[in-house]
């Protein structure tokens, strides 16, 4: 039997997922790192936390699916868009990546909005805003101008993953749609959006596909992750196009309810929808698109919660499931770092309100999970007020999806149908990206045929 692996890099851990040539899941492996917070508005990872979390995933899986390494007929990794690093001549990292949940651009994001706001939407059908690398390196040059003249290579977060374990150095066009300097109506990066961010544009890596070839696995990345030197690694991409795909949405009017890091609500279309609320990316099936809304703080929300006061999520889903809907009146808005739909604003602030004497850690617990949902319930709206064709019900992605009571009371908050499926984590998406560049799978139909399965249908 033959394999394909994918890793997917997240806001928290990585994760990979093994299928065999069948479509079937053999085994998963995670491995978690942390977001650094050198200042209240920054939020950074240190590369050298992938690289470890990694090795840690490829040889468990390895260990624990007891396969033979040259099995592996192909692997592809992906990560959360934006994140960015810089790196020097010796293509050694200058600072730490700065992960797309940093807020620390707020001042850049609003000049670039005032001096270029119609040009970027035009190019980039985006609202310059604290998640995209543009106002991030903005931000450099005003504070670190150091960090600019020392970069001799950006790298996104799967990319640097990716050439360490190939030399190989690229990135595809469903990332860089993510950078704000590239021109998504003509699919190459942009000199005027690079000359607002103040860098040489041969600091930027070439563009691909992401089913094209990225290299193969080096002796050195062997010898480190278990992997076998010669292993085809192809260019991968971004993780919500990969869950997109690993739910099965590959058709037009298809939905998403995303419950990971942040949340999203996409439509599969046939062209992108600009809007200053609104986020767009190509789908990996070309000529479709999957525009969508976004709340930034989702699973974010459960984890802070989780890391801050205490205990594992099994026991605060048991503590939140006894405790009423509504939570005897407290309510949580969960802008942790800011917000995208509808507000588009990176200074608001999460809180708690309607607090009282008698709220236990449950209550606590179950409002951080109804206040998500309603966030995506305005997400939902205003999705649904652009009047994009679209299916009544939804598939629900994302680590958040595991959690049954959750499940539900999203259902319930959107008023919609959701289906979840056995696995539609992005590192799934990666495998079968894989099966797709190397000709296991005959299509992308195919391939959804063979590894989609559905696990749970939620009633609101």
């Amino acid at each position: 039997m033959n394999y394909l692996l994918g890793i997917d890099f997240g806001g928290t851990s990585a994760k990979g997922t093994l299928i065999d040539t069948s479509g079937r899941i053999v085994i998963e492996a995670t491995s978690e790192y942390p977001t650094l917070c050198p200042e209240p508005d920054m939020r950074e990872q240190s590369p050298e936390d992938w690289i470890s979390s990694l090795r840690d995933v490829t040889r468990e899986i390895l260990e624990k699916s007891d396969i033979e390494p040259s099995s592996i007929l192909c692997l592809a990794i992906d990560s959360a868009t934006h994140t960015f690093l810089m790196t020097d001549g010796d293509n050694s990292p200058i600072r730490d990546a700065i992960h797309w949940t940093d807020s620390r651009s707020r001042d850049q994001s609003r000049k670039l909005e005032e001096r270029h706001g119609e040009e970027i939407l035009e190019k980039t059908f985006h609202k310059p805003d604290t998640i995209w690398t543009l106002p991030m390196i903005c931000w450099l040059r005003e504070h670190e101008p150091e960090t600019i003249e020392r970069a001799r290579r950006v790298f996104f977060e799967k990319d640097y993953i990716r050439f360490f374990l190939t030399g190989e150095y690229m990135t595809d066009y469903i990332e860089a749609q993510g950078s704000m300097l590239f021109d998504c109506r003509n699919g190459r990066w942009d000199d005027s959006l690079i000359s607002m961010a103040g860098i040489e544009k041969d600091i930027l890596p070439p563009l691909c596909r992401p089913t094209d070839s990225a290299g193969k696995v080096t002796k050195e990345a062997s010898s480190f992750t278990g992997l076998v030197e010669g292993t085809p690694v192809i260019c991968g991409t971004t993780d919500t196009a990969l869950e997109v795909f690993a739910s099965g949405a590959i058709a037009r009017g298809d939905r998403t309810v995303k419950l990971a890091t942040a949340g999203r609500i996409c439509v599969i279309t046939d062209r992108p929808y600009p809007n200053r609320h609104l986020v767009n990316y190509s789908h990996v099936v070309e000529s479709l698109w999957y525009p969508g809304t976004a709340t930034k703080a989702a699973a974010a929300s459960y984890r802070y919660f989780r890391d801050t006061f205490g205990s594992d999520y099994a026991t605060l889903d048991r503590e939140a499931s006894e405790v009423s809907p509504g939570c005897e009146g407290l309510m949580y808005h969960p802008y942790l770092n800011g917000e995208l739909t509808p507000y588009a604003d990176p200074a608001l602030r999460a809180s708690f309100t309607g607090m009282g004497s008698t709220h236990t850690r449950g209550h606590y617990a179950r409002a951080v999970l109804e206040g998500v949902a309603m966030s995506l319930m305005e997400c939902k709206n205003y999705l649904d007020s652009l009047d994009i064709p679209s299916s009544g019900s939804a598939t629900l992605i994302g680590g958040g999806a595991k959690g049954k009571l959750w499940r539900q009371i999203v259902a319930d908050a959107l008023g919609i149908k959701l289906r979840t499926t056995l696995s539609s984590d992005s590192s799934l998406g990666s495998a079968m990206l894989a099966g797709v560049a190397c000709g296991v799978f005959s299509s992308y139909g195919d391939a959804v045929d063979k590894c989609v399965v559905t696990a749970d249908t939620v009633i609101p």
